[in-house]
């Protein structure tokens, strides 16, 4: 019977990412070099080198963009983009190989919005809407900032212009016009 209900829930994911595309997102950012003399946009295209080492296929990448810290703050500038995947882990087990490519390059949590090497966010799984789980753990989807980010939607745009936002069905458009002001993001190439 257990097994069932994972297959059921599978399935529920399959259908889902069929409906929209396949569209599991994850946003790339770097405000540090992984090592001296390095650059953030190096620690960036590392990260990918190893997230595509592991269970998960990247489909499509957006260009990478310079952008300020949010919010706003004296770190250094972020480089950022956002990339397309396909893999067959579920959400949580998704966030957690993210969370151990992060760890495998060097990052370390301690303080929320600090500057980092290398920061991956699941930005999006299908149509899924989770919220948190009763401890405050697990995916939460799509992920709660991500429509007041110009370092997300602007990435996003580039590699699928017409994705909507699952929970409120604003397309991409409409939630970069409604952006807050002061978030410069500029594409680097």
């Amino acid at each position: 019977m257990h097994n069932d209900t994972r297959n059921g829930a599978a399935e529920k994911i399959t259908n889902s990412l069929h409906r929209c595309g396949g569209g599991i997102f994850v946003a790339v950012g770097s405000n540090l070099p992984l090592a001296p003399g390095g650059s953030p946009l190096e620690s960036c295209e590392r990260a990918l080198e190893v997230l595509s080492g592991g269970p998960v296929r990247i489909l499509a990448r957006s260009r990478w963009y310079r952008s300020s810290p949010v919010p706003a703050s004296d770190q250094p500038d972020f480089v950022n983009g956002v990339v397309r995947i396909e893999t067959r882990l579920a959400p949580d087990d998704l966030l957690n190989a993210l969370h151990d490519v992060e760890r495998r390059l060097g990052r370390i949590r301690r303080t929320r919005n600090e500057a980092r090497p290398i920061d991956l966010d699941l930005i999006a799984y299908g149509e899924l809407c989770r919220e948190p789980g009763p401890c405050g753990g697990g995916a939460v989807l799509p992920h709660p900032r991500l429509d007041r980010r110009a370092f997300v939607l602007l990435p996003l745009r580039d590699i699928a212009a017409g994705w909507r936002h699952p929970r409120n069905g604003k397309t991409l458009s409409r939630l970069i016009a409604g952006l807050p002001a002061g978030q410069r993001c500029v594409a680097l190439r």
